[in-house]
Protein backbone atom coordinates (compact mmCIF):
# COMPACT_ATOMS: atom_id res chain seq x y z
CA UNK A 1 0.00 0.00 0.00
CA UNK A 2 1.61 3.25 -1.13
CA UNK A 3 1.52 6.30 1.09
CA UNK A 4 3.90 8.78 -0.53
CA UNK A 5 2.10 11.99 -1.45
CA UNK A 6 3.32 15.09 -3.27
CA UNK A 7 1.20 18.21 -2.69
CA UNK A 8 1.43 21.57 -4.47
CA UNK A 9 -0.15 24.87 -3.45
CA UNK A 10 0.54 24.18 0.21
CA UNK A 11 0.39 27.83 1.27
CA UNK A 12 -2.85 28.61 -0.58
CA UNK A 13 -6.33 28.77 0.87
CA UNK A 14 -7.40 25.38 -0.48
CA UNK A 15 -4.02 23.69 -0.75
CA UNK A 16 -2.96 24.69 2.75
CA UNK A 17 -6.19 23.35 4.16
CA UNK A 18 -5.81 20.12 2.17
CA UNK A 19 -2.32 19.66 3.63
CA UNK A 20 -3.63 20.22 7.14
CA UNK A 21 -6.54 17.84 6.62
CA UNK A 22 -4.33 15.08 5.22
CA UNK A 23 -1.62 15.32 7.85
CA UNK A 24 -4.15 15.57 10.67
CA UNK A 25 -6.31 12.61 9.63
CA UNK A 26 -3.47 10.43 8.32
CA UNK A 27 -0.17 11.25 10.03
CA UNK A 28 1.23 8.00 8.67
CA UNK A 29 1.34 9.39 5.13
CA UNK A 30 4.73 10.54 3.88
CA UNK A 31 3.98 14.00 2.45
CA UNK A 32 6.21 16.18 0.29
CA UNK A 33 5.27 19.75 -0.62
CA UNK A 34 6.52 22.20 -3.24
CA UNK A 35 7.27 25.62 -1.72
CA UNK A 36 8.81 28.69 -3.29
CA UNK A 37 9.21 30.29 0.14
CA UNK A 38 8.66 28.57 3.47
CA UNK A 39 6.31 30.32 5.94
CA UNK A 40 7.90 30.89 9.33
CA UNK A 41 5.53 28.54 11.16
CA UNK A 42 5.50 25.81 8.52
CA UNK A 43 8.31 23.51 9.67
CA UNK A 44 7.35 23.64 13.33
CA UNK A 45 3.73 22.91 12.51
CA UNK A 46 4.48 20.18 9.97
CA UNK A 47 7.82 18.73 11.12
CA UNK A 48 7.33 15.48 9.23
CA UNK A 49 6.47 17.09 5.89
CA UNK A 50 9.34 17.12 3.40
CA UNK A 51 9.89 20.40 1.53
CA UNK A 52 11.25 20.72 -2.00
CA UNK A 53 12.08 24.27 -3.01
CA UNK A 54 10.61 25.50 -6.29
CA UNK A 55 7.61 27.02 -8.02
CA UNK A 56 5.22 25.95 -10.77
CA UNK A 57 7.88 26.62 -13.40
CA UNK A 58 10.42 24.32 -11.74
CA UNK A 59 9.68 21.61 -14.26
CA UNK A 60 12.53 19.21 -13.54
CA UNK A 61 11.95 19.38 -9.79
CA UNK A 62 8.23 18.76 -10.19
CA UNK A 63 8.75 15.87 -12.61
CA UNK A 64 11.37 14.17 -10.44
CA UNK A 65 9.34 14.58 -7.26
CA UNK A 66 6.17 13.25 -8.88
CA UNK A 67 8.07 10.20 -10.11
CA UNK A 68 8.89 9.26 -6.52
CA UNK A 69 5.38 9.28 -5.05
CA UNK A 70 2.17 7.31 -5.39
CA UNK A 71 -0.26 10.25 -5.27
CA UNK A 72 -0.03 13.87 -6.39
CA UNK A 73 -2.52 16.40 -5.03
CA UNK A 74 -2.16 19.40 -7.33
CA UNK A 75 -3.57 22.68 -6.00
CA UNK A 76 -2.83 26.32 -6.62
CA UNK A 77 -2.86 27.63 -10.18
CA UNK A 78 -5.51 25.48 -11.85
CA UNK A 79 -4.67 26.80 -15.32
CA UNK A 80 -0.89 26.37 -15.29
CA UNK A 81 -0.15 23.85 -18.03
CA UNK A 82 3.63 23.30 -17.64
CA UNK A 83 3.38 22.20 -14.00
CA UNK A 84 0.51 19.84 -14.76
CA UNK A 85 2.35 18.28 -17.70
CA UNK A 86 5.44 17.89 -15.51
CA UNK A 87 3.41 16.06 -12.85
CA UNK A 88 1.90 13.72 -15.42
CA UNK A 89 5.32 13.02 -16.96
CA UNK A 90 6.72 12.19 -13.54
CA UNK A 91 3.88 9.89 -12.59
CA UNK A 92 4.16 8.04 -15.90
CA UNK A 93 7.78 7.18 -15.11
CA UNK A 94 6.58 4.91 -12.37
CA UNK A 95 6.32 1.17 -12.92
CA UNK A 96 3.14 0.92 -10.87
CA UNK A 97 -0.14 2.85 -11.27
CA UNK A 98 -0.22 6.28 -9.69
CA UNK A 99 -2.89 8.84 -8.86
CA UNK A 100 -3.42 12.52 -9.65
CA UNK A 101 -5.99 14.64 -7.82
CA UNK A 102 -6.25 18.02 -9.53
CA UNK A 103 -7.98 21.18 -8.29
CA UNK A 104 -10.22 22.87 -10.85
CA UNK A 105 -13.31 25.00 -10.20
CA UNK A 106 -16.91 25.55 -11.22
CA UNK A 107 -15.89 28.62 -13.17
CA UNK A 108 -15.78 26.13 -16.03
CA UNK A 109 -19.60 26.07 -16.11
CA UNK A 110 -20.17 29.74 -15.32
CA UNK A 111 -22.30 31.59 -17.88
CA UNK A 112 -20.42 34.90 -17.54
CA UNK A 113 -19.49 35.02 -21.23
CA UNK A 114 -23.11 34.57 -22.34
CA UNK A 115 -25.33 37.66 -21.82
CA UNK A 116 -28.54 35.62 -21.70
CA UNK A 117 -28.72 35.20 -17.93
CA UNK A 118 -26.40 37.87 -16.58
CA UNK A 119 -28.15 39.36 -13.57
CA UNK A 120 -30.97 36.81 -13.77
CA UNK A 121 -31.46 33.19 -12.73
CA UNK A 122 -30.18 30.54 -15.12
CA UNK A 123 -32.26 27.39 -14.55
CA UNK A 124 -29.38 25.08 -15.48
CA UNK A 125 -27.87 23.14 -12.59
CA UNK A 126 -24.86 21.05 -13.60
CA UNK A 127 -24.43 17.47 -12.39
CA UNK A 128 -21.00 15.85 -12.17
CA UNK A 129 -22.58 12.58 -13.28
CA UNK A 130 -25.35 13.40 -15.76
CA UNK A 131 -23.60 16.32 -17.48
CA UNK A 132 -20.10 14.91 -17.96
CA UNK A 133 -20.40 14.79 -21.75
CA UNK A 134 -21.51 18.42 -21.84
CA UNK A 135 -18.74 19.51 -19.47
CA UNK A 136 -16.08 17.77 -21.53
CA UNK A 137 -17.46 19.47 -24.66
CA UNK A 138 -17.40 23.04 -23.34
CA UNK A 139 -15.69 25.67 -25.51
CA UNK A 140 -11.93 25.97 -25.30
CA UNK A 141 -12.22 29.41 -23.67
CA UNK A 142 -14.16 28.06 -20.67
CA UNK A 143 -12.27 28.62 -17.41
CA UNK A 144 -9.95 25.71 -16.51
CA UNK A 145 -10.85 23.94 -19.74
CA UNK A 146 -7.20 23.87 -20.86
CA UNK A 147 -5.92 21.86 -17.91
CA UNK A 148 -9.00 19.67 -17.59
CA UNK A 149 -8.47 18.68 -21.24
CA UNK A 150 -4.84 17.75 -20.55
CA UNK A 151 -5.96 15.51 -17.70
CA UNK A 152 -8.71 13.84 -19.70
CA UNK A 153 -6.37 13.13 -22.60
CA UNK A 154 -3.69 11.72 -20.31
CA UNK A 155 -6.20 9.51 -18.52
CA UNK A 156 -7.56 8.23 -21.83
CA UNK A 157 -4.07 7.36 -23.10
CA UNK A 158 -2.62 5.99 -19.88
CA UNK A 159 -5.62 4.85 -17.86
CA UNK A 160 -3.84 1.64 -16.84
CA UNK A 161 -1.00 3.61 -15.21
CA UNK A 162 -2.52 6.98 -14.39
CA UNK A 163 -5.69 7.33 -12.32
CA UNK A 164 -7.03 10.88 -12.27
CA UNK A 165 -9.64 12.85 -10.36
CA UNK A 166 -10.69 16.47 -10.88
CA UNK A 167 -12.09 18.24 -7.84
CA UNK A 168 -14.25 21.15 -8.93
CA UNK A 169 -15.41 23.23 -5.95
CA UNK A 170 -17.72 26.24 -6.22
CA UNK A 171 -17.16 29.49 -4.33
CA UNK A 172 -15.75 28.85 -0.89
CA UNK A 173 -16.12 30.42 2.53
CA UNK A 174 -14.90 29.74 6.03
CA UNK A 175 -11.45 29.95 7.56
CA UNK A 176 -8.68 27.90 6.00
CA UNK A 177 -6.35 25.84 8.17
CA UNK A 178 -2.99 26.35 6.44
CA UNK A 179 0.02 28.52 7.25
CA UNK A 180 -0.52 30.83 4.26
CA UNK A 181 -3.74 32.38 2.98
CA UNK A 182 -6.68 31.37 5.15
CA UNK A 183 -9.72 32.91 3.46
CA UNK A 184 -11.41 33.06 0.10
CA UNK A 185 -11.75 36.20 -2.00
CA UNK A 186 -15.31 36.67 -3.27
CA UNK A 187 -16.90 38.11 -0.13
CA UNK A 188 -13.98 40.50 0.64
CA UNK A 189 -13.89 41.64 -2.98
CA UNK A 190 -17.65 42.18 -2.94
CA UNK A 191 -17.74 44.41 0.12
CA UNK A 192 -14.53 46.09 -1.03
CA UNK A 193 -16.34 47.22 -4.17
CA UNK A 194 -19.45 48.07 -2.14
CA UNK A 195 -17.45 50.54 -0.06
CA UNK A 196 -16.38 52.37 -3.23
CA UNK A 197 -19.92 53.08 -4.42
CA UNK A 198 -21.19 56.67 -4.35
CA UNK A 199 -23.01 58.05 -1.33
CA UNK A 200 -20.90 56.43 1.34
CA UNK A 201 -20.94 52.94 -0.12
CA UNK A 202 -23.72 50.58 -1.18
CA UNK A 203 -24.01 46.86 -1.82
CA UNK A 204 -25.16 46.14 -5.34
CA UNK A 205 -26.56 43.79 -7.96
CA UNK A 206 -27.34 43.94 -11.66
CA UNK A 207 -30.51 42.91 -13.50
CA UNK A 208 -32.91 41.56 -10.92
CA UNK A 209 -30.07 40.09 -8.86
CA UNK A 210 -31.34 36.52 -9.03
CA UNK A 211 -28.16 35.21 -10.66
CA UNK A 212 -27.11 32.37 -8.39
CA UNK A 213 -23.88 30.65 -7.42
CA UNK A 214 -23.15 27.44 -5.55
CA UNK A 215 -21.04 27.56 -2.39
CA UNK A 216 -19.25 25.18 -0.04
CA UNK A 217 -17.55 25.63 3.33
CA UNK A 218 -13.84 24.83 3.20
CA UNK A 219 -14.34 22.16 5.90
CA UNK A 220 -16.96 20.32 3.83
CA UNK A 221 -14.69 20.40 0.78
CA UNK A 222 -12.01 18.71 2.87
CA UNK A 223 -14.21 15.67 3.45
CA UNK A 224 -14.07 14.98 -0.29
CA UNK A 225 -10.31 15.48 -0.43
CA UNK A 226 -9.64 13.17 2.50
CA UNK A 227 -11.85 10.46 0.99
CA UNK A 228 -10.14 10.75 -2.41
CA UNK A 229 -6.62 10.71 -1.00
CA UNK A 230 -7.43 7.71 1.19
CA UNK A 231 -8.92 5.91 -1.82
CA UNK A 232 -5.83 6.68 -3.90
CA UNK A 233 -3.40 5.53 -1.20
CA UNK A 234 -5.31 2.27 -0.77
CA UNK A 235 -5.76 1.88 -4.55
CA UNK A 236 -9.49 1.72 -3.93
CA UNK A 237 -11.45 1.42 -7.14
CA UNK A 238 -14.60 2.33 -5.21
CA UNK A 239 -13.81 5.96 -5.92
CA UNK A 240 -14.33 7.35 -9.40
CA UNK A 241 -11.21 7.89 -11.54
CA UNK A 242 -10.57 8.87 -15.12
CA UNK A 243 -13.80 9.42 -17.00
CA UNK A 244 -15.71 8.97 -13.74
CA UNK A 245 -13.30 11.03 -11.66
CA UNK A 246 -15.07 14.40 -11.73
CA UNK A 247 -16.27 15.87 -8.43
CA UNK A 248 -18.37 18.92 -7.74
CA UNK A 249 -18.58 19.84 -4.06
CA UNK A 250 -21.51 22.26 -3.70
CA UNK A 251 -23.53 22.32 -0.52
CA UNK A 252 -25.88 25.30 -1.10
CA UNK A 253 -26.85 28.13 -3.42
CA UNK A 254 -27.09 31.88 -2.80
CA UNK A 255 -28.33 34.56 -5.19
CA UNK A 256 -26.53 37.87 -5.67
CA UNK A 257 -29.49 39.83 -4.30
CA UNK A 258 -29.62 37.71 -1.12
CA UNK A 259 -25.89 38.01 -0.63
CA UNK A 260 -26.15 41.78 -1.14
CA UNK A 261 -28.97 42.16 1.39
CA UNK A 262 -27.15 40.16 4.05
CA UNK A 263 -23.84 41.91 3.41
CA UNK A 264 -25.52 45.32 3.50
CA UNK A 265 -26.99 44.66 6.91
CA UNK A 266 -23.63 43.57 8.30
CA UNK A 267 -21.68 46.45 6.80
CA UNK A 268 -24.18 49.00 8.12
CA UNK A 269 -24.09 47.40 11.55
CA UNK A 270 -20.30 47.76 11.51
CA UNK A 271 -20.48 51.39 10.38
CA UNK A 272 -18.78 50.64 7.06
CA UNK A 273 -21.70 51.94 4.96
CA UNK A 274 -24.66 54.13 5.87
CA UNK A 275 -27.40 52.54 3.76
CA UNK A 276 -27.88 48.79 3.83
CA UNK A 277 -30.35 48.61 0.91
CA UNK A 278 -28.83 47.11 -2.26
CA UNK A 279 -28.82 49.21 -5.42
CA UNK A 280 -29.16 48.02 -8.99
CA UNK A 281 -26.17 48.92 -11.17
CA UNK A 282 -25.61 48.46 -14.88
CA UNK A 283 -23.58 45.64 -16.33
CA UNK A 284 -21.18 48.26 -17.62
CA UNK A 285 -20.68 49.47 -14.06
CA UNK A 286 -20.04 45.89 -12.94
CA UNK A 287 -17.43 45.61 -15.68
CA UNK A 288 -15.61 48.66 -14.31
CA UNK A 289 -14.95 46.95 -10.98
CA UNK A 290 -11.85 45.04 -9.83
CA UNK A 291 -9.67 46.55 -12.52
CA UNK A 292 -6.64 45.95 -10.31
CA UNK A 293 -7.14 42.18 -10.59
CA UNK A 294 -6.21 42.29 -14.28
CA UNK A 295 -8.33 39.25 -15.14
CA UNK A 296 -10.72 39.60 -18.05
CA UNK A 297 -14.40 39.85 -17.00
CA UNK A 298 -13.59 38.95 -13.38
CA UNK A 299 -16.26 41.24 -11.89
CA UNK A 300 -18.90 40.03 -14.35
CA UNK A 301 -17.96 36.49 -13.39
CA UNK A 302 -18.18 37.16 -9.65
CA UNK A 303 -21.15 39.51 -9.42
CA UNK A 304 -23.41 38.92 -12.46
CA UNK A 305 -23.13 35.30 -13.54
CA UNK A 306 -24.64 31.97 -12.57
CA UNK A 307 -22.63 28.90 -11.60
CA UNK A 308 -24.92 26.21 -10.23
CA UNK A 309 -23.68 22.67 -9.53
CA UNK A 310 -24.63 19.50 -7.63
CA UNK A 311 -22.19 17.15 -5.89
CA UNK A 312 -23.91 14.01 -7.16
CA UNK A 313 -20.76 11.85 -7.43
CA UNK A 314 -19.48 12.51 -3.91
CA UNK A 315 -22.96 11.82 -2.57
CA UNK A 316 -23.21 8.54 -4.46
CA UNK A 317 -19.68 7.26 -3.73
CA UNK A 318 -18.87 8.75 -0.36
CA UNK A 319 -22.24 9.59 1.16
CA UNK A 320 -21.20 13.24 1.05
CA UNK A 321 -23.17 15.11 3.70
CA UNK A 322 -22.06 18.72 4.23
CA UNK A 323 -22.25 19.60 7.91
CA UNK A 324 -20.55 22.99 8.23
CA UNK A 325 -22.53 26.17 8.89
CA UNK A 326 -24.01 27.83 5.81
CA UNK A 327 -22.58 30.88 4.09
CA UNK A 328 -25.27 33.07 5.62
CA UNK A 329 -24.55 31.69 9.09
CA UNK A 330 -20.84 32.51 8.84
CA UNK A 331 -21.06 35.66 6.70
CA UNK A 332 -20.72 38.14 9.56
CA UNK A 333 -17.71 36.35 11.02
CA UNK A 334 -16.07 36.14 7.58
CA UNK A 335 -16.68 39.84 6.94
CA UNK A 336 -15.41 40.88 10.37
CA UNK A 337 -12.29 38.79 9.88
CA UNK A 338 -11.63 40.36 6.51
CA UNK A 339 -12.32 43.88 7.85
CA UNK A 340 -9.59 43.36 10.46
CA UNK A 341 -7.09 42.96 7.64
CA UNK A 342 -8.58 45.66 5.40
Amino acid sequence: MGSKIFLTGATGYIGGTVLDAITTTHPEYKVTVLLRTVPGAFSSRYPNVKIVKGDYDSIDIITDTASEVDVVVHNGNSDHEPSLKAIIAGLLRRATPSYLIHLSGTGIVSDFRDPTYLGTLNPKIWSDINDLDSISSLPDNALHRNTETIIREAAALHGDKLKTAIVCPPDLYGEGKGTGRTRSVLVPWFFGEAKKQAGGGRVFYTGDGTNTRSWVHIDDLMTIYVKLVKAAVSRDEGAGWGEKGYYFASSQEVSQIDLAKATGQILKKQGVIQNEEPIEVSLEHIDSMLQEINYSNISRYLFASNSRTRADRALRLFGYEPKAPTLMETLEADILSALEED
